[in-house]
């Protein structure tokens, strides 16, 4: 008999619409408000009216990031510098092509207009019907139809045409690293394409280049530029892996900035370089993520209180994992400069 339980329905569905949301969104904290709405709005639903209840939680997730999107747009109008997706770093042990919704393509479905990005994921990514886009989106099926096709094509461009294997990949990221911070420019030349484009988020929060360095000249004179200041401030590798479907790497910059750093690679060259170090997407989940089982959630939000910011105010309950009851957040999420937890990242990850 199929499942009635509403809780046990949704915590079925629930990792699947946190993907849909967050593919939408960008954003990994974006993508769990939405779910959580939509888990409100699913207990205040006669579940026993609903045929098919991951259609109609799709439906509702949905709508919640078509209106989300339009806050969000506004936001990303005044962005300082390359806009990124928040970074998911995959698990170890993860099945080759654990996702197949690279960061190329998440940068890519910014371009579209939020119908196009939502017919294109319901219906090429989740497998939806174009009846149940339609009802999603509240569109004809026609219509829908056309979204998905336009965004399709012009996604087309952002598909790898050549994926690497994560074994070379993160071989090439690890000599990509080592040739980078050592300033070794001839080893690094022998790595990137010609015609490779390397973008920094920084979000204004932290030094990043305002505008992506376009061509080899210019990406190796940027590291030209900072390898005098790697030798001053050495990175520290916390660890190689797949970060959004492409090998790359996490480190700790000068200043305690936590970076990532992704490549997309195509016949054995870097065509792309994604760095994200704006501490707003590099928060403690993340951590949290990295140590996966390091800390109790409980134990987290105790060593992150003792980096509140008793200044910093914001809307109670607004992010479940920085806001204790008061509705205090930490107005910089800087974490691993905090030694409790830096050393429980790095012992995490070595087993």
């Amino acid at each position: 008999m199929p499942e009635t339980n509403p809780d046990t329905v949704f915590a079925r569905q629930r990792p699947r619409l946190v993907r849909l949301a967050y593919r939408m969104l960008g954003t990994v904290v974006d993508a769990e408000d939405v779910v959580q709405d939509a888990w409100l709005r699913w207990l205040a639903t006669d579940q026993k009216a609903v045929r098919e209840p991951a259609a109609f939680l799709r439906t509702i997730v949905t709508r919640l990031c078509l209106n989300e999107l339009k806050s969000a747009r506004r936001r990303r109008e005044i962005y300082i510098g390359p806009w990124l997706p928040e970074p998911i770093v995959e698990p170890e042990g993860a099945e080759e092509g654990f996702d197949d919704i690279t960061l190329p393509l998440m940068v890519a479905l910014e371009s579209l207009s939020p119908l196009e990005r939502a017919a294109f994921l319901l219906h090429d990514v989740f497998g939806a019907g174009f009846d149940e886009v339609a009802e999603a989106i509240g569109r004809e099926a026609a219509t829908c139809r056309k979204l998905a096709s336009r965004a399709r094509e012009r996604l087309r461009a952002a598909r790898p045409r050549f994926p690497v294997t994560r074994e070379r990949g993160l071989r090439i990221a690890s000599a990509f690293f080592a040739a980078s911070r050592s300033g070794d420019m001839e080893t690094l030349r022998s790595l990137l394409a010609e015609d490779v484009v390397a973008y920094a988020d920084g979000g204004g929060k932290v030094p990043a280049s305002p505008q992506p360095l376009v061509g080899l000249h210019m990406v190796l004179k940027r590291h030209a530029a900072l390898a005098h200041d790697f030798t001053v401030s050495p990175s520290r590798l916390i660890r190689y892996g797949v970060i959004n479907g492409l090998p790359g790497f996490i480190t700790v910059e000068a200043g305690d900035i936590l970076q990532t750093t992704a490549l997309q690679i195509e016949d054995g060259k870097i065509v792309d370089v994604y760095v994200t170090r704006n501490p707003d997407k590099l928060g403690i989940w993340q951590a949290k993520k990295f140590v996966e089982g390091a800390f109790r959630p409980s134990e987290m939000r105790l060593l992150w209180r003792r980096t509140v910011d008793e200044g910093s105010r914001s809307r109670p309950g607004q992010d479940p994992l920085f806001d204790d009851a008061g509705g205090r957040t930490c107005s910089n999420r800087k974490i691993f400069y905090l030694d409790e937890i830096e050393k429980a990242v790095l012992a995490g990850l070595q087993h």
